[in-house]
């Protein structure tokens, strides 16, 4: 056998002002064919898991290029078509092949194109022919249309949220695509529309247990192949934005849209209970003061570069400062300027410096301090799961009792290690404020005394009744309360 793979990713905020061209692949992940790491940078766990199944199965594994960059605004015109266009030609080089599997976001979102993953799969199917073998997997906060539906044999997408499992998937994402070479199996895909748009973390009830509810129909049910739950991007400012179940079975399309339905109702008649309560900024600085001992965290939910945003709001570490509060490390805030000026300063300098609230309304104001600049680290990374997560050329700063990490690489806090690394023991602080939705839970609970979640300012769009939305549906929930009753 001989299997073509590859990776194109990206996540994309429509509303974010934060344009992605070349650079921002360069800066994440960028490896041409045969030159991905040994480990997985989340969407392109395909490509590392395939080593492991071709070496196995004696097959030959030709890899094309695996782009992936942190998730922002819209990717330039010409960044997609040129990162496309490599993949594609890549491919036309190692016809003839058996199958396509592929690393992808669902969320890429270019000027001038609403469906990349859609417009790269109906690409690589049009290269391929109807009966070569096209599968890929996809994280869950994604767009599931049509027109990938139309083009692939069969997706796969993460479980989990925060994203623990992207290796696991790929792994299951391969399982079917060797058992479907082999002749042993025929996948086919059945979706059902939820109607609905939300959050869904697996951290909790109740995605917690309809998330092990699913991988349990899946040893099971006879037939079923996998389930996927696409939660849908509610940043994305998309036609098809939306919630959706996939079941993949060995074909029997029927019984597969029958289960898929029957999980999608379960969804939409849990739809408002998934999300933690959230609390401002001032009931977060209370309730973390009120903490007998810490580390607390306190998560900036819609402040979260994973998310699309830039990371440098600083609506909380201004009430904190307000407030005189100490024993505080902020991991990070986003800001490639200050950075710029800390290393130029050099460790041990005193420096007057403004960081922060740069990129957007809503985001708070810039801080003005006096600082003394503790650490620099070049191309600093973190953990995330079984892979690195890079920040960048990064400063530690102090002022008044509060510790900063200033990145100029944009990124979530995934993981305690975006602390030690740039030389601060995180469970030596009363409190950590961070930058992330929900990713951060695996890691930063095994040390948290108490997570805090905190809704404040306005950088991301979290309430679709509200969004100001140009194209996406209308026809969902929140937007309309009872879809179902609306006419087709």
């Amino acid at each position: 056998m001989r299997i073509f793979t590859a990776a194109l990713a990206t996540e994309t905020n429509t509303f974010s002002p934060i344009a992605i061209d070349r650079r921002a692949f360069e800066a994440s992940l960028q490896a041409g064919p045969g030159q991905h790491p040994e480990t997985p940078t989340l969407c392109t766990a395909p490509i590392t898991v395939g080593r492991e199944v071709c070496a196995r199965e004696g097959w030959t594994l030709i890899e094309g290029s695996a782009s992936w960059a942190d998730p922002a605004g819209l990717v330039a015109r010409a960044t997609y078509e040129g990162l496309r266009d490599e993949i594609l030609a890549e491919l036309r080089a190692a016809m003839p092949v058996d199958a396509v599997v592929l690393g992808l976001h669902g969320a890429m979102v270019a000027q001038g194109y609403d469906d990349c993953e859609g417009d790269l799969l109906t690409r690589v199917r049009e290269i391929v022919g109807p009966d070569v073998l096209v599968c890929a997997e996809l994280d869950p906060h994604s767009h599931l249309t049509a027109k990938r539906v139309a083009a692939a044999d069969f997706l796969v997408a993460f479980k989990e949220f925060p994203h623990t499992d992207f290796v696991d998937r790929a792994r299951d994402l391969w399982a079917i695509a060797v058992r479907a070479l082999k002749g042993e199996v025929r996948p086919v895909m059945s979706v059902f529309d939820c109607r609905m748009i939300d959050v869904f973390p697996t951290s909790k009830q109740p995605m917690r247990g309809f998330v092990d509810r699913m991988m349990a129909l899946e040893r099971s049910e006879p037939g079923l192949l996998n389930l996927s739950i696409i939660h849908g991007f509610m940043a994305g400012d998309v036609p098809e934005m939306g919630t959706k179940v996939i079941a993949v079975t060995d074909a029997q399309p029927a019984a597969g849209a029958a289960l898929a339905e029957q999980l999608g109702r379960e969804l939409f008649a849990l739809r408002g209970t998934f999300m933690v309560e959230q609390v401002d900024e001032k009931v977060a600085v209370d309730q973390a003061l009120a903490a007998p001992r810490g580390p607390v965290v306190i998560a900036d939910v819609w402040d979260n570069p994973g998310g699309g945003t830039a990371g440098d709001a600083t609506v909380i570490l201004e009430e904190m400062i307000r407030r005189g509060v100490t024993d505080v490390a902020v991991g990070t805030i986003w800001d490639p300027i200050a950075v710029q000026i800390c290393f130029a300063a050099g460790e041990g300098a005193e420096i007057p410096l403004r960081f922060g609230a740069k990129s957007a309304p809503f985001t708070g104001n810039p801080v003005d301090k006096r600082v003394t600049v503790k650490r620099l680290v070049r191309n600093a990374e973190m953990r995330f799961g079984e892979s690195w997560a890079p920040f960048g050329d990064s400063a530690w700063i102090h002022f008044d009792g509060v510790d900063v990490i200033l990145n100029s690489t944009r990124a979530q806090s995934f993981d305690p290690s975006l602390f030690s690394v740039m030389g601060i023991e995180p469970t030596s602080r009363r409190i950590l404020l961070i930058k992330s939705t929900n990713h951060f839970y695996g890691s930063f609970s095994k040390i948290a005394t108490e997570i805090i979640y905190c809704s404040a300012g306005k950088p991301y769009p979290n309430r679709p009744a509200e969004t100001d939305y140009r194209k996406a549906r209308r026809d969902i929930w929140p937007m309309v309360e009872n879809p179902w009753a609306l006419r087709p």
